[in-house]
Order: structure tokens, then C-alpha cells, then sequence
């Protein structure tokens, strides 16, 4: 079989990867929305990842998800607005301010968390023990691969 022949089918595999891919973002966010629907998914996302790296600085959150200085700020002045992230000196160096979780934030959290599982386990119900590892790997490698191949946001 020649490298032509072999470029089809994978063109027409990415094409669905792609699609299916924008589709399952799209669910994503109408379902953090229902969640909390003053909470973007781009805030849901940095609240979670505050929460996870048990305090951040906005540049970390920037540089993480390859997103603007002022987007990450933007999103973060709303977080403060409505109590859900507060900064904190650093231990370290008091000139540098963390990103914490509010306890209103953290419950947020928790909600989502709680409903985002549920949801998920509803979907994939039907799926073997061996499906789930396997979607689990791939989504794993893809996103290791960060950013590779894709158009700059900018």
C-alpha cells in the first residue's frame, strides 16, 4: 500500500477527530454553564487548576494554558468579583501574589465536581472497564502532546 492510499482514511479519521472533538468542547461548556451560569468554562477551568496546584500565580496560569496575560486576568478579576479566588503573598517572597480557592470557591468546586462525575458516568456507563482505561490513555497522550501542530492563538 503506498503513502497516498494510507493518507486517506487517516485525513478522514483527523476530520472526525476534529469534529467530534469541537462538539465535546461545546458540551463542555453548556454544561458548566448550567452548573454555575455566572462561571465561564475558561474560569471554571483556572478555579480548578488553582485549586488543584493548591495555589498559583496568574502567569503560571497563562503560561499552563497557553492563553493572554490579560485573558487570564480578565477571567480572574471576575473570579474575585464574585468571592470564588483570592490572592495571597507568597510564603516565599511577599512582592509575589497565589491564587487560593475561597471557600465559596471551593464549593463551587465541589458542586461541579459532584455533577460533572455523575454525568460522566451516566454516558459512559455502557463502556467496558478495558474502553474506559483506553479512552483514558489516548486522552492522556494526546494532551501530553500540548500544543504541537496547532495555529497560535493569536
Amino acid at each position: 500500500m503506498s503513502d497516498a492510499a494510507g493518507e486517506a482514511p487517516r485525513e478522514a479519521s483527523v476530520d472526525v477527530i476534529q469534529r467530534e472533538l469541537t462538539a465535546f468542547a461545546r458540551r463542555a461548556r453548556a454544561a458548566a454553564a448550567r452548573v454555575h451560569p455566572e462561571l465561564p468554562l475558561v474560569s471554571y477551568t483556572l478555579l480548578a487548576h488553582i485549586e488543584d496546584q493548591r495555589g498559583c500565580r496568574a502567569t503560571d496560569l497563562a503560561a499552563h494554558y497557553l492563553l493572554d496575560k490579560s485573558t487570564v486576568s480578565r477571567q480572574l478579576a471576575g473570579l474575585e468579583k464574585m468571592g470564588l479566588v483570592e490572592r495571597r503573598p507568597a510564603p516565599d517572597d511577599h512582592r509575589v501574589q497565589v491564587l487560593h480557592p475561597t471557600e465559596a470557591g471551593l464549593a463551587v468546586l465541589a458542586t461541579a465536581q459532584t455533577n460533572r462525575r455523575a454525568a460522566y458516568q451516566e454516558r459512559l456507563k455502557d463502556w467496558s472497564g478495558e474502553d474506559l482505561a483506553r479512552f483514558a490513555d489516548y486522552l492522556l497522550r494526546y494532551n501530553a502532546a500540548g500544543s504541537a501542530g496547532l495555529p497560535d492563538a493569536t
